[in-house]
């Protein structure tokens, strides 16, 4: 028996059952296709490792295994854009909504780099080297936040500068957002740091006081040596021995489907999603942030701040994703403002209403509540985190039933979590809150291979294994 008894699993229990014959194993759907590994052989993913999100192949997959024909197609959590340009390529109209810049500044690079003059980016490539070595006045483009400060050598630290001064006054915007781009995707590379999970791990040789075993990251790169071979790597994939269309497996002419820009919402999907029209949608295939503590804004704080991004921005921009992390703040009174502000204080209500009717739910946060007052939690900011997360994600869902054509597709990949030893379904829950809203859960497939826990984790409670997902929900 456990000190937390008394609260037994009953109503995830019931709702296990209730979802129980749409549990399907798709042994079609490895790790690697519902991550981004699959996307390592495609060059904007080669240029830049974005390791959020999942794959090309998947999202081609439910897009040919679903779509009728093509039509609209919307991502929510656009990320590095995988499901818009993918989409595009199977003729599809692609809409992303995305908050963080760095996957905004990859997707505007790779609609640039889908009709590129490459005449004109050889010139410019060419011309650099000695540009660069003949500027003496340059401005400080590069200015530093507190988890940013000292990662660069002060050489490395002037080139960046002189590099981001001579960009600035190129006037074809397409080539200067390709040369941007190079030195923006080397940044780890000729740095003293590098990501490990939601952190940057820091190199030995860095000012930094740092505490623990040192950490040495291998040969770190001069600006000069990263920044050309990215160039080159570049101007290979984009030759014309390389296929016609550089990102594409299937060719636009074969599908017989004309390709059509892509169209990128800055903002947050909690803001935008209720701007757009009703039954507007015929697909939907997204990804959120998973409910694992990661802070994006930490992660790509190097990207954040060459892209010009300070401290009070970058703050704001952790608030202002969905809750993941401990440090996110309780968004349900802007939540109901927001609503009221747009004339819909009902929708609030409605949502709000479907959260706290879900057993399931309220389940989870009793037992995280209690487990922090047990101090069986490693923060006591994870109940809040959890109970944020869920209700975030009830609105997000709610519009995108509203906003997805009758007998339209949803398709979400998420992985459930454990906190404390307590498993959080969070397939199952939020198939609750997409049924409320007009879905029908057609399928939750289960990826063969689950997700361990910690190692934390593992010495307290054993070693487990929670489900990795893909839902597919169709609009009634």
């Amino acid at each position: 028996m456990t000190e937390t008894a008394e609260l037994l699993p009953t109503e995830r229990q019931l709702l296990f059952s209730r979802f129980a014959d749409k549990l399907e194993t798709a042994y079609n759907l490895n790790r690697k296709v519902v991550s981004f590994q699959a996307n390592k052989d495609e060059p904007i993913y080669r240029w830049f490792k974005y390791k959020e999100g999942f794959s090309s192949a998947l999202v081609k997959y439910f897009l040919k295994e679903y779509g009728n024909k093509p039509g609209k197609l919307l991502d929510p959590f656009a990320g590095a854009g995988t499901t818009l340009f993918a989409g595009q390529e199977l003729g599809w109209e692609s809409y992303g909504v995305e908050l963080l810049p760095v996957g905004i500044f990859v997707m505007q690079t790779r609609e640039v780099l889908n009709d590129p003059d490459l005449e004109k980016l050889r010139s410019a490539i060419i011309k650099i080297s000695d540009d660069l070595s003949k500027i003496e006045n340059y401005s400080t483009h590069f200015k530093h936040i507190a988890i940013t400060k000292d990662a660069f050598a002060d050489d490395t630290e002037i080139m960046m500068n002189k590099f981001l001064s001579y960009c600035s006054k190129i006037r074809d915007k397409k080539t200067q957002t390709v040369l941007r781009f190079a030195a923006f995707s080397v940044l780890e590379e000729i740095s003293y740091t590098r990501k490990d999970g939601q952190y940057l791990r820091w190199d030995y040789r860095s000012k930094r006081d740092l505490s623990g075993k040192p950490f040495d990251k291998g040969k770190i790169l001069t600006f000069e040596e990263a920044l050309k071979s990215k160039l080159n790597q570049i101007m290979v994939d984009l030759s014309p021995d390389q296929s016609l269309n550089l990102f594409e497996e299937y060719s636009s002419n074969g599908n017989g489907h004309k390709q059509l820009p892509v169209k990128i919402i800055a903002g947050s999907c909690l803001e935008e999603l209720p701007k757009l029209e009703d039954n507007f949608f015929d697909f939907i295939l997204t990804s959120p942030p998973y409910c694992n503590r990661y802070d994006y804004t930490r992660t790509y704080a190097l990207e954040l701040v060459y892209l010009g991004y300070d401290s009070d921005q970058v703050r704001s921009l952790r608030q202002s994703m969905l809750s993941c992390t401990v440090e996110n703040k309780e968004k349900v009174d802007y939540l109901k403002q927001f609503y009221s502000s747009i004339g819909k204080p009902e929708v609030f209500d409605e949502v709000f209403g479907v959260y706290n009717n879900s057993g399931a739910m309220m389940e989870v946060n009793s037992i995280l509540d209690q487990l922090n007052k047990l101090e069986k939690l490693n923060n006591n900011n994870i109940p809040r985190m959890v109970k944020n997360y869920f209700l975030e994600l009830c609105f997000v869902i709610y519009e995108m039933a509203r906003i997805t054509k009758a007998a339209g597709y949803s398709v979400m990949v998420n992985d459930n979590v454990r906190y404390g030893g307590e498993e959080i379904p969070v397939d199952l829950i939020l198939s609750g809150f997409a049924e409320n809203f007009g879905f029908t859960i057609k399928k939750i497939f289960v990826l063969p291979k689950g997700k361990g826990n910690s190692s934390q984790q593992m010495g307290n409670y054993g070693r487990t294994e929670v489900r990795k997902c893909v839902y597919l929900w169709q609009k009634k």
